[in-house]
């Protein structure tokens, strides 16, 4: 039997955001309205949880998502995508960072392509991984959306927030 896809687009602080699920966790984030294909459109449980959770972040009142992912990539994306998933709220690496990070520092454009092909946008927090420079990685509205993010974290941080 195959899994069943849901998604649904949600308002938020930053305009729509869909998200989409499977029985055993969130398989896509984009911001947008972005019909996700062979999914049903329509909430579930799990996707209306990601969506309070969402509000929850940018209300300043959580840093942490606590969600089933259900993402699947190479075992080279996958472990790329952990080592994003554990860099604090308010701090940025780099690929070379996270190459070292994982133990395999020859390997910066794997791990910039890993990054660029994370599924769950905010949940594998992409906008925390910048290019050498310090800058946000992207172009354009992707780029500026993801310093928007890294700048959010960061006043949160500095204003005192103290939350999970």
């Amino acid at each position: 039997m195959g899994r069943t896809l849901t998604y649904f687009s949600y308002n938020s602080r930053v305009g729509l955001v869909t998200i989409a699920a499977s029985d055993s966790g969130i398989t896509a984030l984009s911001f947008g309205n972005t019909p996700i294909a062979d999914a049903k459109c329509t909430p579930c449980a799990l996707t209306n949880e990601a969506a309070t959770q969402i509000q929850e972040y940018f209300a300043g009142k959580r840093r942490t998502f606590e969600l089933p992912l259900d993402v699947h990539g190479s075992a080279f994306s996958e472990m790329v995508w952990k080592a994003i998933q554990a860099i604090p709220y308010g701090s940025t690496m780099t690929a070379t960072q996270i190459a070292e990070t994982i133990g395999k520092p020859e390997s910066v454009r794997a791990v910039g392509s890993a990054v660029s092909s994370a599924p769950t946008e905010l949940l594998i927090p992409v906008h925390r991984v910048v290019n050498a420079q310090g800058r946000p990685r992207g172009t354009g509205k992707q780029a500026r959306q993801h310093q928007h993010l890294v700048s959010f974290e960061r006043a949160r941080i500095s204003n005192g927030s103290k939350k999970q």
